[in-house]
């Protein structure tokens, strides 16, 4: 199927064709004529299969007609978990709308939030916000919803994993209820079910599972670690296997500063990215990892969505998550449109219950590689592959 008969407007096609998309994947084969529709839809989709450029690209379609903006007021709202992933989607927008006469803007905590007051004083078409930031806006009335056409829920799981259902509430009880509502998740946990029935009317449901030919090209392999070498084991194995480039995932804020101290002592230019840095230290920081002047990104969890960068090598889980959810997302980062990637884990004995539990929800065991000076002293066992953690049972 070509992009052309899902019938999206010409200025449309026009963008994806220099953008050289060729065909759409199935999320977009599927959630595009329903979107096209008016139907509300629940969308299941892994990172990388496309999943913005699904709602994205309707919303653009529906939204290609004369129409004069009010001041303050807004058509389609999609909320995001994280102002990285906010960016994204806006940058996506601004893309695929580059011959269309539609405006948009990403709004998130952490940026002037009087210049973002400003742009929202003449109506933007499309707003892309994180639940905090926007709901700041709304209480100090610099925007108001009585025009929203469609809300868009965009990695639902992760917002509610973040601690965001009470925002999106909030948000929910001001928005119109004659409204079209597209919520998008990697996963459909009982919590997003909820969210779903009560922002959600008769919605069409599409679950996407890679098939053998179109799942993410991911070599994953693990290395047992004692917690007090993983530094060490990590330039090893950097300069060792000659690593180009890795985007290095860690818990906290303190380790990711401390590990970029470390790696820099041996020789290995590194820098970091978390919740306190400023968004134009962040912004300028991933533009240079993406370019390739930064070639090892330490980050926290901040940042495991809404990074989208072409032809990444490989991540490491330096820590490894607690969440299932969460080491999907971030290997998530690599291997994407069809490109091969590495996702490398350190597991110390400490993380025994979440290898299980990883390893239940792949079906297979990680293989597991040694080096040579890095002999545990703290075994890992072989995991138990029908493991299923407290909350899930």
């Amino acid at each position: 199927m070509s992009f052309s008969a899902l019938k999206l407007a010409e200025p449309i096609l026009k963008a994806l064709s220099e953008l050289k998309y060729s065909q759409p994947t199935a999320i977009q084969e599927q959630a595009i004529p329903a979107i096209l529709a008016g139907k509300d839809l629940i969308a299941a989709a892994q990172t990388g299969t496309g999943k913005t450029a699904s709602f994205v690209l309707p919303i653009l379609h529906m939204f290609n007609t004369e129409r004069k903006l009010r001041g303050k007021r807004i058509r389609a709202l999609i909320l995001v978990p994280t102002r990285e992933l906010a960016v994204q989607v806006e940058k996506s927008i601004a893309a695929y709308s580059q011959y269309l006469s539609l405006s948009s803007m990403a709004m998130y905590g952490g940026a002037d939030a009087e210049e973002q007051k400003q742009r929202l004083i003449g109506g933007i078409d499309i707003l892309i916000a994180t639940p905090g930031r926007l709901l700041d806006m709304a209480h100090q009335r610099a925007l108001h919803f009585d025009e929203l056409e469609v809300l868009v829920l965009d990695e639902a799981d992760r917002m509610l994993d973040m601690g965001f259902i009470g925002d999106i509430n909030k948000i929910i009880e001001r928005l119109p209820e004659q409204r079209q509502t597209l919520l998008f998740s990697a996963t459909i946990s009982d919590e997003v079910r909820t969210l779903a029935k009560r922002s959600i009317n008769n919605p069409v449901e599409i679950s996407i599972k890679p098939d053998a030919g179109s799942a993410p090209k991911i070599d994953q392999w693990l290395v047992t670690v004692d917690k007090d070498t993983k530094s060490a084991l990590l330039s090893h194995l950097i300069k060792e296997l000659a690593w180009d480039q890795a985007l290095i995932f860690i818990e906290t804020k303190q380790g990711a500063a401390k590990l970029v101290s470390q790696l820099e002592k041996r020789g290995i230019a590194a820098e970091c990215i978390h919740g306190d840095r400023t968004q134009s230290n962040r912004e300028k920081i991933l533009s240079d990892f993406k370019s390739g002047s930064i070639r090892f990104l330490v980050a926290t969890g901040v940042a495991a969505r809404g990074l989208d960068i072409q032809n990444l090598s490989r991540v490491v889980n330096y820590d490894l998550p607690d969440q299932v959810e969460d080491y999907i997302h971030r290997i998530g980062r690599t291997g994407r449109a069809g490109a091969s990637g590495e996702a490398v884990s350190f597991v110390a004995k400490d993380n025994f219950r979440n290898l299980c539990a990883i390893e239940s929800h792949l079906g297979h065991v990680i293989t597991r590689k040694e080096f040579d000076g890095f002999a545990v002293r703290k075994a890992v066992p072989v995991s138990i592959l029908n493991y299923v953690p407290k909350n899930k049972r």
